[in-house]
């Protein structure tokens, strides 16, 4: 079916790693519900088909939605991916970066391969987004690349330093290639989502100890959903926001104004006493 011209992204295509989870295809969902014909990408088939399934049902009669198989951390299926996505439309406009994560555990008990995965996980995954989108958009006059940083990398959280620091690296990711890339006309922006309900996260949502210190410390009294951070990023997709580059937007409740919760019990829970004594006394857990 023909896309509906009458769409603010109709003949753009847009591709989202991640799309299988609750933020990437909540994204996908904005995007293919304005017009763009979307490819999302993760690593379990499973997983994409019920996501693509869902993206359809949500976006109405006419979305393009499709899906590869790959990993995110793998150059070559990331640009498997966009290709495909290039290939739905007259131009790749859109490119979306949602993979990330972190380990939630005292600093003195990560090893430097852990480190590096915080880094591959958040930085070098949004990097070969950029990296293998801006030749794609390039080609017919530019396009928009949102990635997906985190309420963390403007608010120290004990026991997730390392995902400070990555998320903090993809906000200087987002400056620097926004600077960059500007003359190409090829617009850098992140989202920066405080805690939001998804599957990932079911587990945190069931300890109700943990929830009530997270909604201590939130002024606006609640938690997010998917659908706060798609509004975001599609917001940063389209052309409402063609005089912004460089900028990550904070979606958070109001978390950034406050402090983040000390989750020493849930390490604790996780670890150990012995080993979480060890490493509050500055001591490397054996």
């Amino acid at each position: 079916m023909a896309a509906d011209s009458t769409k603010p992204l109709a003949g753009q295509a847009a591709f989202v790693t991640g799309g299988g989870g609750g933020i990437g295809s909540a994204s996908a969902t904005w995007l293919a519900r304005d017009g763009a014909a979307v490819v999302i990408m993760g690593r379990t088939e499973t997983t994409l088909v019920k996501a693509r399934d869902g993206i359809l049902a949500a976006a109405g009669d006419g979305a393009t939605v499709e899906y590869v198989v790959g990993d995110a951390l793998d150059p070559a299926a990331v640009r498997t991916g966009l290709a495909a996505a290039e290939s739905l439309a007259d131009r790749l406009g859109i490119a979306v970066s949602v993979v990330g994560g972190g380990l939630m555990k005292p600093l003195l008990m990560f090893d430097d391969a852990e480190v590096l995965g915080e880094l591959q996980k958040n930085i070098v995954s949004a990097f070969l987004v950029i990296r293998n989108a801006v030749p794609l958009m390039v080609k017919t006059g530019g396009g928009s690349i949102v990635l997906i940083s985190s309420d963390a990398a403007k608010v120290p959280w004990p026991f997730l330093t390392l995902y400070n620091t990555s998320k903090s690296g993809v906000e200087g990711l987002v400056r620097g290639a926004a600077a960059e890339l500007a003359p190409l006309r090829v617009r850098v922006n992140a989202v920066r989502p405080g805690l939001v309900q998804t599957e990932a996260t079911t587990g945190l949502f069931a300890n109700k100890e943990v929830m009530a210190q997270f909604l201590a410390e939130k002024p606006l009294g609640r938690t997010g959903v998917p659908d706060d951070i798609a509004a975001g990023v599609r917001y940063l997709a389209g052309p409402e926001s063609s005089w912004v580059t460089g900028q990550s937007f904070g979606i958070e409740g109001g978390a950034e104004l406050a402090k983040a919760p000390y989750l020493e019990s849930l390490v604790r829970k996780r670890f150990g006493d012995a080993a979480i004594d060890a490493a509050l006394a500055g001591e490397i857990p054996t």
